[in-house]
């Protein structure tokens, strides 16, 4: 059985429904569906990990790195576009309080303060969560900043619809489960990882991104996490182009793994736009494994070289 960051009506669950039909459960935080894979109630997890306007979803990053280990199975990325929806009978005008999930706030910011200047936003845990609230008549919320399908589900009406203030954003959700046997690489992939550097110094994060530069690995993201140690201490999550078993990448978790106090694996999988790597001339794995047949012959008589 999988799960997915509820309730029903999120894009979480829409990005789960776009490559599964079989039955899921709803888990009310992020938190609570990473920890039901652990347990073992569920076999995996879609939660949603970076949005192409405010950047990845901290909740998330955090929630993988601590804890039992997890890993990154999978990756899903769908288009967002928010409405406005109502109680019936609630008109644009009569809107005052607006209930809707952080991440989506930062996404109509510009049109609520357009179109609805006086009214009160408030954050909810989601935006399906926002629109079941609205449903509900005694609410002192009159509208709720959600996906169309959260609109349906709990019978609002729609007063307004794309919203949001730039078009073609994109959320990008990762299926998880625990550790087993690597996806099989398909020349298309990702590699998700957390390093953290053995100390604050000049030329650290420096070191850190010379692993990947110096082997032709691309990365698509990376980004600083607080360890909750101490003010001013940083992990670094990273998105690198390629599979653990491309020797480049195998070569630049090894080099990590030398200059890191700690380097924490989430997965190699699939890329959701199946977009092959530009890999430079002399990083493909036949160009390692004629430099590793090369320098074997270094230690042969020179005749059988």
């Amino acid at each position: 059985m999988l799960g997915y960051f509820g309730p029903a009506g999120t894009f979480t669950h829409q990005a789960l429904l776009s490559v599964s039909d079989e039955e899921a459960v709803a888990l009310p935080s992020v938190a609570q569906a990473l920890d039901a894979v652990r347990s073992g109630q569920i076999d995996g997890a879609v939660v949603p990990i970076e949005n192409s306007v405010e950047g990845g979803v901290s909740a998330t990053l955090d929630e993988l790195i601590a804890g039992d280990p997890l890993v990154i199975v999978g990756e899903i990325v769908i288009p967002v576009t928010f409405g406005l929806y109502t109680r019936p009978g609630t008109r644009l005008e009569d809107v005052r309080h607006v209930l809707t999930h952080g991440h989506a706030l930062a996404q109509v910011r510009q049109w609520l303060s357009r179109e609805l200047p006086e009214a009160l936003v408030t954050a909810a845990g989601s935006t399906a969560g926002a629109a079941l609230e609205v449903a509900d008549p005694g609410s002192r919320h009159d509208a709720a900043v959600c996906a169309r399908v959260a609109g349906k589900i709990y019978g609002l009406d729609e007063v307004a619809y794309g919203i949001e203030d730039n078009p073609g954003a994109v959320t990008r959700f990762v299926m998880v489960g625990r550790p087993g046997p690597v996806p099989s690489r398909t020349g298309r992939d990702k590699t998700t990882l957390v390093a953290y550097m053995h100390e604050d110094r000049s030329g650290a994060l420096l070191e850190i991104l010379e692993q990947f530069a110096v082997r032709g690995v691309n990365l698509t993201r990376i980004e600083s996490r607080p360890t909750k140690t101490f003010l001013g201490s940083y992990c670094f999550a990273i998105d690198a182009e390629g599979h653990l078993h491309d020797r480049r990448v195998t070569e630049a978790l090894l080099g990590l793994h030398r200059i890191c106090r700690d380097v924490i694996f989430l997965g190699s999988y699939a890329r959701a736009d199946k977009q092959p790597p530009d890999v430079p001339m002399g990083f493909s794995d036949a160009d390692f494994h004629s430099a590793t047949q090369w320098l074997a012959t270094l230690e042969r008589p020179n005749g059988d070289r």
